[in-house]
């Protein structure tokens, strides 16, 4: 398998996921204002979306969507309970999280990464933040463990690559304790240390 990925950004969840698993996989960095990878491809060719992450699967099948490529990747080894089984209340509860992560957090946060914005769409932004950011606050507060329990899960995966992302647009966590804790615990995990430092992201 090959992942396209652009250090730091949403593909850094199934990267994750790829070391959680121990899957052997590729990485292709793509240059995300040229649309380019390193061989000079054109990553247009591999995703007509322009975005990343993509997964090439073995058989050439590409598959997009970061939330759609970690659950693929999770269905390859049920026993890891990464995912739980299809068909299941609780896989319904994983694609609950998967959904609110990509619709509130993932948009909101990435949105302020955009150069165009002036300081006041930026506050308008940061702003809108203060209400996922309270219930998230609040469903984790005394918690020590991930979103759906004692079990890790691709959408720890995807909500602390989001997260990750305050520090670059100046959301500052210490308003929301439990939230900062919960991304400094899942940061600490070997396959996100694994990953992170396989982007250049830490040493």
């Amino acid at each position: 398998m090959q992942l396209y990925y652009s250090p730091g950004a949403c593909s850094l969840a199934p990267h994750i996921v790829l070391h959680e698993l121990g899957l052997k996989h590729d990485l292709v960095k793509v240059d995300g204002k040229a649309k380019k990878t390193p061989d000079g491809g054109d990553f247009w060719a591999v995703n007509s979306k322009g975005q990343v992450p993509a997964l090439r699967l073995d058989n050439g099948e590409v598959l997009t969507e970061g939330p759609v490529i970690s659950q693929y990747l999770a269905d390859q080894q049920p026993g890891s309970k990464l995912a739980p089984a299809a068909g299941t209340m609780e896989r319904y509860r994983l694609q609950e999280w998967l959904n609110l992560i990509t619709s509130e957090l993932h948009k909101g946060i990435g949105g302020l990464f955009n150069p165009a914005l002036t300081d006041d769409m930026k506050k308008v932004l940061r702003d809108k933040m203060d209400r996922p950011l309270d219930w998230l606050e609040k469903k984790l507060a005394g918690k020590s463990d991930f979103l759906m329990g004692g079990q890790f899960t691709v959408a720890d995966a995807y909500l602390f690559t989001v997260l990750n992302w305050t520090k670059m647009v100046a959301i500052d966590l210490n308003r929301w304790p439990a939230v900062k804790d919960y991304r400094s615990r899942i940061g600490e995990r070997p396959s996100v240390q694994a990953a992170m430092k396989m982007e250049g992201l830490i040493k």
